[in-house]
């Protein structure tokens, strides 16, 4: 489909002159360089904002003018469709970030690694550290109750960003402002309330506690040490995290490595070896090589298990038939480490 044939001339100038702040409205935006696994054809619209409230204004003005739209932070834990997106995307770089004592107020769109991180392990803050070197912003922080393990070296338990949570400024569904606090959002494992009403999360903020510098930079070493002997790099090795959604008491990861399917790859997108769960754009990726891919990683597991694996990403847009064909298999880069082996360790 051609970009912007579903709406009139005057569209793009109605969605100008509705978010104000000296807005520009785009068209034809390719939005593979927005995410985190480069896959995505193009947006109808494309706009960027700076604060919160152009943020709202972007999202009354989509709402009055009843065109759909989709808020794009980070761009990790989504695959956007090859056909792209018929709408506006609000691209969310509202980012101002203000520190009162043990309160830290962040817009939604503010990075929370390096930016809100590193600025608050500077004054001495602790609480958000434990979530370095995960690609996200504020408000998709909050939507998937960011979680990592606790400090090394026990990790016994898993530690949620509602831990820290004090309360949440809205623009609900209803269009109205409101301020709410931790119980509204039914946090659940890579849940909220955010799944379940189209909520436009304005800023957060967050309490935290005075501890050593030291400390809380030890903590952010050690994680981004876990995470980098598990994880590819993003930089080097596109993905979008974690395809699939645990089962109780067995990984997912585990499934498929089980299966032998480690190396699969269809088109430009691979299994890779270093982690089971995590697919790869090799460089040539498309949305349609990852649903053929994802689909027969779901076929062998159940064929081979008899367990179902169901994905745990979001999708966005209009999306070309999936890739034909089988998959061949890549072999082991030498020297790889994989998560498993480190685990055994």
């Amino acid at each position: 489909m051609v970009a912007n044939e579903c709406y009139g001339s005057d569209t793009k100038r109605s969605l100008e002159d509705r978010i104000g702040h000296q807005t520009v409205v785009k068209e034809g935006i390719v939005l593979a360089p927005y995410t985190t696994i480069k896959v995505g054809g193009p947006a109808d619209f494309f706009v960027e904002v700076n604060s919160a409230d152009s943020l709202q204004s972007a999202v009354l003005a989509a709402r009055k003018l009843e065109i759909p739209y989709f808020l794009l932070g980070c761009g990790a834990n989504i695959i956007i469709g090859d056909a792209g997106f018929r709408g506006l995307v609000i691209r969310n770089m509202a980012n101002h970030i203000s520190i009162d004592q043990h309160l830290v107020t962040a817009e939604s769109g503010a990075i929370m690694f390096p930016d809100l991180i590193e600025l608050t392990a500077s004054h001495s803050l602790s609480g958000l550290e434990h979530y370095v070197g995960i690609p996200s912003t504020v408000g998709g922080a909050l939507w998937q109750n960011l979680h990592f393990l606790s400090p090394a070296p026990l990790r016994e338990r898993t530690m949620f960003i509602e831990e820290v949570l004090e309360f949440a400024d809205l623009l609900t569904e209803e269009n109205e402002y409101k301020r709410v606090g931790i119980d509204y959002f039914e946090f659940g494992y890579d849940q909220s309330i955010l799944h379940h009403r189209d909520d436009i999360v304005l800023r957060a903020c967050f309490r935290l506690e005075t501890k050593l510098q030291t400390s809380i930079h030890t903590v952010m070493k050690e994680n981004l040490e876990w995470r980098a002997l598990r994880h590819p790099d993003l930089h080097t090795e596109p993905s979008v995290g974690s395809i699939f959604k645990k089962i109780k008491g067995i990984g997912a990861g585990r499934l498929i490595d089980e299966c032998d399917l480690k190396g699969a790859s269809i088109g430009g997108m691979v299994v890779t070896h270093r982690h089971a769960n995590i697919i790869v754009n090799q460089g040539h990726g498309t949305a349609a090589d990852l649903q053929s891919l994802i689909t027969y990683i779901q076929e062998q597991v159940a064929h081979q298990t008899g367990y179902h694996l169901e994905t745990e990403i979001e999708c966005v847009g209009e999306f070309d038939p999936p890739t034909q064909g089988d998959p061949v298999f890549l072999e082991r880069p030498e020297g790889l480490v994989t998560a498993e082996e480190l685990a055994m360790r």
